[in-house]
């Protein structure tokens, strides 16, 4: 069985990570998103897979090629304009040639959950439900018997707890199907259109309710999540360099070539990448993860973060809850406020966040004593002078004195 992962969409509610990237390639546990999907599939003996790229899709082919090192074989098709799912699935209609696996590339999955989806395997389209207390945002299906009978999209109020989780099994007949899909309300071709097409028709489609991993990345912060999840099953490997005095505990990855210099205490999980510089006496506290060749300096304490690579950290900093993005560059006595349950705006619209820090684009560079607000993010290729207090989001390339 071939897969397909949809990945072309912009992921405008992950900005401005997702100015430069994709959101599938954000790094979760050191790695982008889709490498976990894939590994998955791999591991579940999948290993045809075809991508469905658009925005940046240069940094997705350049990390994957053709699959070979991840023991897969990758083909690529474009969706340059953002159409809907149904769309993004037609576009691979000419390399198919049976029944098919479709999957989001934003949502993070084990080997147990494709294991389940292929083991239900059911009637003419077999979907993916997750269980959720809170449904509140999500597309809903109403079932009898493991037949689903309705898909609805984002009700207003509760009326199922199973979720939707965008992971489907189709036969190539569902591309006759997308042919006769009307344009929703907002603009686009939707699969659960599609779906639901299909049910009022009388074709058989079922469900498999998934006891296994299914996380939906929809905001930056939601990395975090997925960070905190990944590392719990990381293995104790240290291959860098560990000087005398450093303290140790659970399961803590050092990757080549890095240093942790004495008296750093490091709480695991943890993964420190390649080529780094640690320490000394700075404390790593549980789901943390620090990209290749970044610098921590003296007496930082970090905790529940993702640091992208190339990031450089200066002396007695304190970082909690957030995401920094790559080449960044970060005086000392820099400082993350800490919030919960916050509302935070994005293009007039306000999201949920139940706890965070900062979240910072790529590129920036910040000069000493730099305390950035909860939930308040810094953009790329912006400039903050020292001292300075950050009230508010900083756009792209902004001066802050």
């Amino acid at each position: 069985m071939k897969a397909v992962i949809l990945s072309a969409g912009e992921g405008l509610r992950c900005r401005p990570l997702t100015l430069t990237r994709s959101k599938v390639i954000l790094p979760v546990a050191n790695k982008p998103l889709l490498e976990h999907i894939i590994k998955a599939l791999a591991e579940n003996g999948i290993r045809e897979i075809i991508l469905v790229v658009g925005y940046k899709k240069e940094r997705i082919m350049d990390h994957f090629g053709d699959g070979m090192g991840f023991g897969v074989n990758i083909s690529y098709v474009f969706q340059d304009a953002q159409l809907g799912t149904a769309h993004a699935v037609k576009q691979v209609k000419e390399y198919i040639d049976g029944d098919f696996l479709v999957l989001n590339g934003d949502n993070l999955i084990d080997a147990g959950t494709i294991a389940e989806m292929l083991a239900g395997k059911k009637g003419a389209v077999t979907l993916l439900g997750v269980e959720r207390e809170q449904t509140l945002g999500y597309g809903v299906l109403i079932s009898e018997f493991g037949r689903v009978t309705k898909i609805l999209e984002k009700p207003k109020e509760v009326v199922s707890h199973i979720i939707n989780a965008g992971i489907y099994i189709f036969s190539p007949d569902i591309f006759e199907e997308i042919e006769r899909t009307p344009l929703s309300e907002t603009g686009e071709y939707a699969i659960t259109d599609t779906i639901q097409q299909m049910i009022s028709g009388g074709k058989e489609v079922t469900m498999v309710i998934s006891r296994s991993m299914w996380i939906d990345a929809v905001h930056s912060w939601d990395f975090l999540k997925a960070n905190a999840i990944l590392l719990e099953g990381c293995k104790k490997d240290v291959k860098g360099t560990v000087e005398k005095g450093v303290t140790i505990k659970g399961n803590v990855s050092v990757g080549e070539n890095s240093l942790v210099r004495s008296g750093c205490y490091i709480i695991g999980p943890v993964t420190i990448g390649k080529n780094c510089d640690i320490g000394p006496n700075t404390v790593i506290l549980p789901s943390t993860a620090i990209g290749d060749n970044s610098s921590i300096g003296p007496s930082v304490e970090i905790q529940n973060s993702i640091l992208m690579n190339d990031v450089r950290i200066g002396s007695n900093s304190y970082i909690s809850n957030s995401i920094i993005g790559a080449n960044n560059t970060i005086g000392s006595h820099f400082s993350t406020e800490v919030g919960s349950e916050l509302m935070i705006e994005m293009k007039g619209i306000l999201h949920h966040a139940d706890m965070l820090g900062t979240v910072i684009g790529d590129d920036n560079t910040l000069a000493i004593r730099v305390l950035i607000k909860a939930g308040k993010m810094i953009s790329n290729n912006c400039s903050v002078e020292a001292g300075v207090t950050v009230h508010k989001d900083i756009p792209p390339g902004s001066i802050v004195v």
